[in-house]
Parts: C-alpha cells; sequence; structure tokens
C-alpha cells in the first residue's frame, strides 16, 4: 500500500505556503519586527499585517526569485502555525498520557508537556520541510496582488 498521489490543488497550496513564508521571511527582514499572519490557497496566499502593498509586492517576487534560486530554507518558518499545532498535539498527549496513571501526576504531566513543547519546533520544522510546503517554485510567477481591508493583501500567483 503506497502514499496516496497529491492533487494538483494541495500541490500548489504547498508551494504558495513556501512563497507566504519566504515573503513574510524577507518582509521581516526588510522591516523588523512586526506582526504577520498569512495563509496559502491554490492561487496565491494571504498576509495580514503592517506593511503596504509595495512592500508584500517587492518582497513576494524577491521570495520567488530566491526560491527559484535555491534558497530552499525560506519555505521553513519558525512562526507557522504548523508548529503550534505540533506543540499543542505533542503537550497534550503527553500531558493525557501522565495524567491517566493517577492523581498525583500532575507534575509528570507539566515535564511531558514542557519536553513536548521543547521538541516541537524541530519536529514542526521537518514537517513544513516535507509536507506542507514545497520551495519547488520554477514554473511559479507572481500575476498580481489585491488588498482587502486595508491590511489584507492577497498575492496571486499561477503556474506557467
Amino acid at each position: 500500500m503506497g502514499i496516496p498521489v497529491v492533487g494538483p490543488w494541495v500541490d500548489a497550496v504547498r508551494r504558495n505556503h513556501a512563497l507566504e513564508h519566504a515573503t513574510a521571511s524577507i518582509l521581516l527582514a526588510k522591516r523588523g519586527p512586526r506582526r504577520l499572519a498569512g495563509r496559502a490557497s491554490g492561487n496565491g496566499f494571504f498576509l495580514f499585517g503592517d506593511a503596504t502593498p509595495e512592500e508584500i509586492a517587492d518582497s513576494a517576487r524577491e521570495a520567488l526569485a530566491r526560491l527559484q534560486g535555491g534558497e530552499a530554507d525560506l519555505a521553513v518558518s519558525p512562526y507557522c502555525g504548523t508548529n503550534l499545532a505540533v506543540a499543542g498535539f505533542l503537550a497534550a498527549g503527553a500531558a493525557s498520557m501522565s495524567l491517566a496513571r493517577g492523581k498525583s501526576q500532575f507534575g509528570n504531566a507539566f515535564l511531558g508537556a514542557t519536553l513536548a513543547v521543547m521538541l516541537s519546533q524541530p519536529i514542526g520544522r521537518a514537517l513544513q520541510k516535507h509536507f506542507t510546503t514545497r520551495p519547488d517554485l520554477q514554473d511559479i510567477e507572481v500575476v498580481g496582488m489585491t488588498t482587502h481591508l486595508g491590511r489584507l493583501h492577497k498575492v496571486l500567483t499561477r503556474s506557467r
């Protein structure tokens, strides 16, 4: 029994997820710390935060060029929601296993949850690298951008 073939829509989301991370990384490097949130879709990605449309468009074009140039590490972000999901899942599992052993296991549950959160960063990064992003963007191009409500921006992409 093999791994099912990933459909074209999932592949597009993974690739746009990589571009979203790279764009946010470049934007943060240029302008310093700020609040940003992103969400990939099949035809691009959304970025919500304190940045102008021009800054986001410039960062997206630079991110695309750098990913196409082989800088695959830009596709993995320490701020990705994948890391939060992994941390929550591992911490809940560790705490649940400890607490299931009896009433006096709170210390073990706390320790297990803390260790799980510490392990979540490398595990989350590995999941991003191998499953939730795909930095191979050789046939991708940025084709436009829209802005909604002032701070919600969508970068539009397509395959050539």
